[in-house]
């Protein structure tokens, strides 16, 4: 009779062992395809805007200073006056200078007289071949003087232009080092200019970053006089020792923000990542389950790390476990959820 008890106790029990045997062999899990469980994060780089010019313009004559028109924080376009230095010196240098050429013309025009009569007289045998050959040094060295009046001419122009001291591109002033009254001295700076017209993002990006910011198609500059689009130029291969960053350069597109401006470079991820949070750790590696075809599969994320979205290499279409994945192992039979 015991045994009897026994055996139907046990064939009463079986049916529930068996299903608590079922459940764990084949979890409920919520099940999502790759393309609806990924996202492209943002990243960011602490960046500034920065002038290509920073430029303190110097005289290149000596005078005093006799006006500086512009002011500091002034927006100068090319071309404007900066400076404008005493040139009465300059001028007379440049009046002597066109004195001493026409006198060198008047000179040559009486020798090339006297060289054409002398032809005509040794060709009637009226004069020497060495007396034609004097008037002809004469002519050839006078050419000579009237070329050497002409470069001490332009010279001359060329010191008289140097005393209007103009921009050389569209410029922010930055700073007066010269003074009105004061003598300037060639090579004596006057005035300090940033280019307003040429303005550039320097970025200093992390060295693991680099190659996300490269691959990206969509970059902004949010800080100091909000945010503006961006152009990636080019990305420095140098590594700075102490920070492990790299450098990218940047252009705005359209109106750029001011020189100085500081902010951050912000960028997309142009690869797909999953949420920390789908990732788990199964022998010592991070990686994430895949269903397939009701079987559990655990793929490895390689450069994944604890607590931080991981980057995925797996097509669109794969069925990734999004939920219940905590428990799973690899190879264990898994069913979708009902919802």
């Amino acid at each position: 009779m015991r045994i009897f008890f026994a055996a139907l106790a046990a064939a009463l029990t079986f049916p529930a062992y068996a299903q608590v045997q079922s459940t764990a062999a084949a979890p409920a899990v919520i099940i999502k395809p790759l393309s609806e469980a990924v996202f492209y994060p943002e990243r960011e780089a602490s960046a500034q805007a920065v002038s290509l010019n920073e430029s303190r313009i110097a005289a290149e004559i000596a005078g005093r200073i006799m006006a500086i028109p512009v002011k500091v924080g002034e927006r100068v376009a090319r071309g404007a006056v900066l400076v404008q230095i005493d040139c009465r010196d300059h001028e007379l240098a440049r009046e002597r200078a066109d004195a001493a050429l026409g006198a060198a013309r008047a000179r040559l025009s009486q020798a090339e007289m006297q060289l054409e009569r002398g032809r005509s007289l040794a060709a009637r045998g009226f004069y020497s071949n060495e007396a034609l050959a004097s008037r002809e040094t004469d002519v050839q060295v006078l050419r000579a003087d009237r070329e050497q009046a002409g470069a001490q001419l332009a010279t001359a122009k060329r010191a008289v232009e140097k005393c209007t001291v103009r921009s050389p591109f569209t410029a922010i002033v930055r700073e007066r080092l010269g003074q009105v009254g004061e003598l300037a001295a060639p090579g004596s700076p006057l005035i300090a200019l940033s280019d307003a017209g040429r303005v550039e993002v320097s970025a200093q990006v992390q060295l693991k970053d680099a190659e996300s910011l490269k691959n990206s198609s969509e970059w902004r500059f949010v800080g100091d006089g909000g945010t503006r689009t961006l152009a990636l130029l080019r990305v420095s291969p140098a590594i700075a020792p102490q920070a492990r960053t790299v450098e990218a350069r940047l252009r705005f597109h359209g109106e750029p923000a001011a020189a100085g401006a500081s902010g951050a470079v912000i960028w997309r991820e142009s690869r797909p990542h999953l949420p920390a949070a789908l990732v788990v750790r199964r022998e010592g590696r991070l990686g994430i389950f895949v269903d397939q075809r009701g079987v559990a599969r655990f793929h490895v994320l390689t450069g994944a790390q604890e607590g931080r979205p991981a980057m995925v290499d797996l097509a669109p279409d794969s069925r990734i476990v999004v939920a219940g994945q905590l428990a799973l192992r690899d190879g264990q039979p898994v069913s979708p959820a009902k919802k």
